[in-house]
């Protein structure tokens, strides 16, 4: 169990990570979704999906980015069997990823009447905390902040449910170390499209 940052208390949130088939358009293969309430969250809160696509994943995909072949997922649902499910599990929660755009635009090509009430990204608010690393990779900022991803380990780097999890530890961790609130977070984490226009400023009339 890991406490839940102040500025995310009362906020319903969706970690998530997505892989592909490498195909183009890509193709979902894995979903991980971690949802967040409440004071405390834990890894064993992540609900995943592997998911057989119509084209097959390319070689290249498996050799060097997630590992999942075409015989681990002969005989998993299709995506419209695990639709609905995932739809509902990301629901009216706000949206965290490392790169979010990416699993943005993927989720919503596969799921066209989703849109999410906000959108956080791990990668935009590591560089505004952390300026100058040399890197921003998942993996790179997992050995600069230390974190903890033992618990998901046995999966392996670039899994659907351990990049969600380490996302998550991710977050938790710059908010921390920014000592940021709810508007601070997403004026720093939040794609542009998300943070709210200022107020203007009150004049004479």
């Amino acid at each position: 169990m890991i406490a839940i940052p102040n500025a995310l208390r009362g906020k319903n949130i969706a970690v998530v990570d997505v892989e592909g088939n490498g195909q183009t358009p890509p193709e979902i293969i894995e979903v991980a979704i971690l949802p967040v309430s409440g004071k405390t969250s834990s890894h064993a809160d992540i609900r995943s999906w592997l998911i057989r696509p119509q084209q097959p994943i390319t070689p290249i995909v498996t050799r060097k980015v997630h590992g999942i072949t075409n015989s681990d997922v002969e005989d998993c649902p299709e995506w419209a069997s695990v639709a609905p499910e995932i739809d509902a599990t990301l629901a009216q929660r706000t949206l965290v990823a490392h790169n979010a755009g990416i699993e943005q635009r993927v989720l919503a090509a596969h799921l066209p009447y989703w849109t999410p009430p906000m959108v956080l990204d791990t990668l935009r608010l590591a560089k505004k905390v952390w300026p100058g690393l040399p890197g921003y990779s998942l993996d790179k900022l997992i050995e600069h902040a230390r974190l903890d991803v033992s618990a998901l380990a046995e999966q392996g780097y670039h899994r659907a449910g351990y990049d969600a999890w380490a996302a998550w530890l991710l977050l938790c961790k710059l908010i921390d170390d920014a000592d940021l609130d709810w508007t601070s977070l997403v004026s720093s984490a939040a794609p542009k499209d998300f943070v709210p226009t200022p107020e203007p400023e009150g004049g004479l009339w």
